[in-house]
Parts: C-alpha cells; structure tokens; sequence
C-alpha cells in the first residue's frame, strides 16, 4: 500500500480544539480518520515551527490520499500537505527507465 507523509500545521481554531482535547486523542481522532479511507496511520509526531505535526500514512492510492488532505482542510482547523513516499525498489525502477531529456537551452 503507497506510504504518504502529511505536514500539518494547525489554525488557530485547531489548536485550540488541541489544547481542550489533548495530545492523544487528536493522535486516535487521526487513526480513525486514516483508518476511514481505507488506511492505516504509521506514525504521527508533533512538531514545533512552522509545522505543527508530522504523520506517516499507508493508503490505498493517490485518490484516498486527496480525500484525506481535502476533508481535513475544508474543516477549516488545518492546512496540510499530503506527499506521496517512494521506497528504495521504486526509485531503482525509476532511474532504470533511462527517460532522454533535453535541458532548456539543450
């Protein structure tokens, strides 16, 4: 199942909601809600600076991934960036395919 890392920075509005409910539950709310788009959640840290907390997320596809970012922004408590992970066998098929590229200017 394709890994993705969610970067979630909190509004003002989601943090507090984070203060009155905690740490914890915040982490169980997101394991639910992975778990409702067919996913599993790997790993969830919070952070400090510009970025609020971390999760690692196995979902079924891209569109599941979307879903995810889509529903937890139009809440209006996050702003999220949902990246797609590759491991080290898809980046060894990836620089085997040889793609030729011309440079700009090439």
């Amino acid at each position: 199942m394709p890994k993705y890392l969610a970067i979630i920075t909190y509004t003002a509005e989601g943090l507090h909601g984070l203060m009155d409910k905690g740490g914890t539950a915040r982490v169980e709310a997101s394991r639910d809600f992975v778990a409702s788009a067919g996913g599993t959640l790997e790993s969830f840290h919070f952070a400090l600076g510009g970025d609020d907390a971390y999760l690692v997320c196995d979902l079924p596809d891209n569109a599941a991934a979307a879903a995810t970012a889509i529903y937890a922004a139009a809440t209006g408590m996050v702003v999220n960036r949902m990246i797609p992970l590759l491991t080290a066998d898809e980046v060894d098929r990836t620089v085997a395919s040889r793609l030729p590229y011309k440079a700009p200017g090439s």
